[in-house]
């Protein structure tokens, strides 16, 4: 079967296309709409197709000669076969029974299209489709003047060889009216019918199904608004059927319009990514959301149980893996970004917003893990604490909270202010006698999130260890002072217990330039604030600053050193934590970007979580990754001590080469009109745009064509292309707005990290502005990642890649760093780098000529190939042509009788895949051992490296390249090694696919099974690796996962 993600049919114009159609008399029942305009005439899949087949259009007809004949192809009458004209046949040849068709086909998937050459390329590959015929399964090849005609024959001829899932679909509803028609006179109110139909189709508004009866009733001309149950039924088929996922399921199920569990289990293995469904599970997902009683019996999953389980949230986007803490939490406080908030008691603007202490409370329930906290001098010597944090700050996470102190008061309420902190937060406050210390007796490291689980850290200015007395002066830059401005002063109160009088000022504008610092708060201070100078101080005499520091930015600063130093500001914060905040002249509480603040390493990116907009959807986008807790990992390239990372180049990371994610929006679902928008009958022009935040090279935006007037169910089905540098630190925002020539107003959003997507199809759940789900709205689209530039489409003959040789391929290299020992270590790294990247890519690309051989996309699964394959091995008395063996323990495909030579062709291509896997499973750890050797040889000159070019005569400048050539170095053997392991994991998985799916379709043998207790390739190598490596992506940049 072809895959379906490789050609998705066009939907958008198809409505417009058969709403010209004469309608069929005497025909078929409508069961299916594709119509999304509610105020058009309705459009049947099943009728209407079959009508404009038995209206008759052109097709070509492509012959293995190249040849291609025009020719009039119609449907009979009876529906009982197809003639075509003019022929040199007689009228009784000239036709096609519909009886002796064995398989639609969409795209040019047969040997007739893969083999035409330059003449396959011209033809369109979404109007072309075959059909399968006779007991030699012989094809007609064809090509209709558009994809919307050729759609209409794939519907309407596979709707032809089945229609069990319509029956079952009848039965269920007249079963649903049953129950609702109490007196059993076959009719209801119209009340009953509309809230049957909104029970059994959540998020359908109301209005919508009233409407439809007003037109069933004006268009029978009658008297009374009581439904009867053909009307329930017709106006349930016509406002409640999805077309995107009716087409989607014709083509996955066998042309009967319901799915069995087989079928099923392959969708979710080739489609989903589910390479561990089983069939019992496929039944219990079946039992779960199969509406009908009947389906549910005989294990079948109808149309409606389809699309209620593609709604569901096992399909959503978001991988239901980092729903909860998934990323290691044992290592250091700086190898994590952590969700914090900036003067989030404001509710608006700085100047003139409400004081509200509910925004802090807000930020902690929404994950916040670093607060500000500001105290100045308050009545009667008293300052008091703003919250009580005690009560929220691990309401949603366990995980430490930061209080980023920021105080103005005199050493007398210090002094009391360092006694309400020890009061409120009690055991929870963790005090510098609690560091953990090394054998030599001091820290020599941040602990880490899981140690720190339930303690809060107060950060602030902090006396030197030596200092005497019970006060001194610390001074403060300019950069790290979170309060003052045009708030300075005021006064605010907790929601509900203004009666305590508890308050919170903000504290006022760095005017002194020295302050006098408590030392009983001093001593409660865990991490120490510091400004850009330690920044600088670090990079001009290569001495980090202590552990328990926190460099804090202004956000001009910080987006400087981004700028300018991006790589010595990464190298900075592996170490060090930093803080940006927003700048002082955000009066209107808006915030930066703070991708642009992540890529440069920065762990802390304050934002005011009161301000809804695109910059917050990015932070709730890369803090959602790992269950919300506050703390995401950050990438490995920014937690090895030794590491080269350029976040303004394209190949951010040397050796590891880019990947290719491609959307298709399908559809959209249950659209509100945006806020504030006009009159009740205003209709929307939806469209989406898709955002890529990332590095400087992954940043792209593209979009959607405008839906006009398509109310709130609009059909896209456009197909989008990024390319990802950096799968970490990438970001993928879907944006639906109105089009408006005035303005384009906001609808909803939803933003996710690329290392969270789903493969397949998914249901995209928008968000409102402030971040809130909208009920029963979403998108449907479907995602493919790869690891080459056009993944998804079918390789072209003349683009095949095995037209790439050795010769033709491109080596990474090392680089040279000017000392001539380090240089003679790594070049003995020359030739394993080059034979791991041949083994990895001599296995991609015979798997690649494989499936093209199979007539599919590079993206399909090699279950899906076998079951190709086998369809050509099928003798018509079901025998078939080939064996599976177990050679040496890889599954081997041996003849039994005579085959084409096209198949023969398939077989070799098979075998040829086979030896490469075979070449790298045998030879991928030693070579990745040599690359590992020169690595570990590499960094043995680690520590010596100063000392070794000041031998060399390297100063200066030459100096700084020769270590920036050396972590490149290091980066590219570590890349090169995660990459080959990867690949091995990825072979032994296709193996153990290969074999299923041998068994699964008939190709093997009692013989095969008993030689596997022989075999080198054992059960455990078959059965699928959880390597962290292995999976959709095989990403070596470590994204931190248990």
């Amino acid at each position: 079967m072809r895959s379906v993600c490789s050609s998705f049919p066009s939907l958008s114009e198809l409505a417009s296309v058969l709403n010209e159609l004469q309608k069929v008399s005497g025909g078929r029942k409508k069961t299916v709409s594709f119509s999304s305009m509610p105020s058009e005439k309705k459009v049947s899949s099943a009728a209407d197709c079959l009508a404009f087949m038995q209206g008759g259009c052109e097709l070509k007809k492509i012959r293995p000669n190249s040849r291609v004949y025009c020719r009039f192809y119609t449907l009979d009458p009876d529906l009982s076969c197809l003639r075509w004209e003019p022929s040199k046949k007689d009228g009784d040849r000239a036709r096609l029974d519909v009886s002796s068709i064995r398989e639609v086909r969409t795209g040019k998937s047969t040997e007739t299209f893969l083999h035409n050459g330059p003449l396959s390329e011209q033809l369109a590959e979404e109007a072309a489709f075959s059909i399968i015929h006779g007991d030699d399964y012989q094809s007609l090849d064809l090509v209709a003047l558009s994809a919307d005609v050729a759609n209409i024959w794939v519907t309407g001829l596979r709707y032809l060889l089945g229609t069990l899932g319509s029956k079952m679909r009848s039965e269920w509803l007249t079963a649903e009216f049953a129950q609702v028609d109490e007196d059993g006179y076959g009719i209801v109110s119209e009340d009953v019918a509309v809230a049957t139909i909104c029970k059994l189709c959540p998020g359908i508004k109301e209005a919508k199904v009233r409407l439809r009866f007003m037109e069933i009733q004006r268009s029978k001309e009658k008297l009374t608004s009581h439904v009867t149950r053909e009307e329930f039924q017709e106006a349930y088929c016509e406002l409640c059927t999805r077309p995107d996922v009716y087409f989607l399921l014709v083509q996955l199920s066998k042309d009967r319009e319901c799915l069995d569990p087989q079928d099923l289990r392959l969708f979710l293995e080739t489609e989903q990514g589910l390479s561990l469904a089983t069939t019992e599970g496929c039944w219990e997902l079946l039992q779960r959301y199969e509406p009908s009683a009947q389906g549910r019996e005989r294990g079948l999953l109808s149309l409606d149980g389809f699309a209620r389980y593609l709604q569901s949230s096992e399909c959503q986007l978001l991988d239901p893996e980092h729903l909860g803490v998934c990323q290691d939490m044992n290592m250091p406080l700086s190898h994590y970004y952590i969700s914090t908030s900036y003067r989030s008691y404001l509710l608006d603007d700085q100047v003139h917003g409400r004081a509200d202490l509910g925004g802090l409370i807000k930020a902690l329930q929404a994950g916040c893990r670093c607060l500000e906290l500001g105290v100045t001098d308050g009545p009667e010597g008293e300052p008091l604490l703003g919250v009580d944090y005690g009560k929220y700050a691990f309401l949603t996470s366990q995980y430490p909270l930061l209080l980023y102190l920021c105080q103005r008061c005199s050493p007398a309420q210090q002094r009391t202010l360092a006694q309400h902190l020890k009061m409120v937060f009690g055991s929870c406050l963790y005090t510098p006698e609690a560091l953990p210390v090394s054998l030599g007796g001091r820290a020599t490291t941040l602990p880490s999130p899981e140690q720190l689980k339930g303690r809060i850290l107060i950060v602030g200015k902090k006396l030197p260890p030596e200092q005497e007395g019970s006060d001194g002066e610390v001074s403060e830059e300019d950069e790290e002072i979170g309060g003052g401005g045009p708030l300075a002063g005021r006064r605010m109160t907790i929601p509900g217990e203004e009666e305590l009088g508890v308050v919170l000022v903000v504290p006022p504008p760095s005017q002194p330039r020295k302050l006098r610092l408590n030392k009983e708060l001093s001593d409660l201070v865990v991490i120490a604030r510091t400004g850009s100078r330690s920044f600088y101080a670090q990079r001009a005499s290569h001495k980090q600053p202590p552990y328990w520091t926190l460099c804090s930015l202004g956000e001009g600063e910080a987006g400087r050193l981004t700028s300018e130093s991006p790589e010595d500001l990464v190298m900075f914060t592996k170490r060090t934590l930093t803080r940006v905040r927003p700048s002082s002249v955000r009066l209107d509480s808006s915030n930066p970007n703070p991708q642009g603040y992540w890529k440069g390493g920065v762990q802390l990116v304050a934002l005011n979580q009161q301000t809804p907009g695109a910059m917050l959807d990015l932070h709730r986008g890369r803090f959602s990754q790992n269950g919300g807790c506050g703390y995401v990992l950050r990438p490995a390239v920014m937690r090895d001590e030794v590491s080269y990372f350029s976040a303004h180049t394209q190949g951010c990371v040397p050796g590891v080469p880019p990947q290719t994610l491609r959307i298709k929006v399908i559809s959209a679902h249950n659209l509100p009109k945006p806020q504030g928008s006009g009159a009740k009958g205003e209709v929307i022009d939806p469209y989406v745009v898709l955002e890529l935040h990332g590095v400087p090279a992954d940043c792209a935006e593209q979009r959607t064509r405008t839906a006009a007037q398509n109310q709130d169910d609009p059909l896209f089905d456009e197909t989008f292309e990024f390319q990802v540098n950096m799968p970490e630190l990438a970001l993928l925002r879907f944006v639906v707005l109105d089009d408006d020539y005035i303005g384009d107003d906001f609808i909803g959003q939803y933003s996710v990290a690329f290392e969270c997507l789903q493969p397949g199809y998914r249901n995209v759940p928008l968000l409102g502005l402030a971040g809130d789900p909208l009920p029963h709205t979403s998108l449907f689209v479907h995602v493919a990642v790869t690891n080459r530039r056009g993944g998804g489409k079918a390789q072209r003959r003349g683009l095949s890649v095995r037209r790439v040789g050795r010769r033709g391929r491109e080596y990474v290299t090392l680089r040279h760093t000017g000392i001539k020992v380090v240089d003679e270590a790594f070049k003995l790294a020359g030739a394993p780098l080059k034979e791991a990247a041949d083994l990895r890519e001599d296995a991609q690309s015979t798997t690649s000529s494989f499936k093209e051989q199979c007539g599919l996309p590079t993206v399909a699964k090699l279950k899906q190939c076998i079951q190709s394959l086998a369809t050509r091995l099928q003798s018509p008395e079901g025998t078939m042509g080939a064996t599976m063996v177990l050679k040496d323990g890889y599954p081997c495909l041996e003849p039994l009788v005579n085959l084409s030579e096209m198949t023969r062709k398939l077989l070799s291509a098979y075998d040829t895949m086979i030896g490469a896997q075979k070449q790298l499973i045998e030879n991928a750890d030693a070579v990745q051992e040599r690359i590992a050797q020169v690595q570990r040889e590499g960094m043995d000159f680690h520590e010596d490296l100063s000392r070794l070019g000041e031998k060399e005569g390297l100063k200066g400048r030459k100096q700084c390249k020769a270590v920036e050539s050396f972590t490149w170095n290091i980066t590219v053997l570590k890349g090169q090694s995660d990459l080959l392991r990867g690949a091995k994991v990825d072979s032994l998985d296709a193996l153990r696919q290969l074999a299923l799916a041998c068994e699964a379709c008939g190709l093997t043998s009692s013989s095969s099974a008993s030689n596997s207790s022989s075999s080198t390739f054992s059960t455990a190598e078959l059965h699928y690796s959880s390597h962290p490596l292995s999976g959709r992506r095989s990403s070596t940049h470590g994204n931190g996962r248990i």
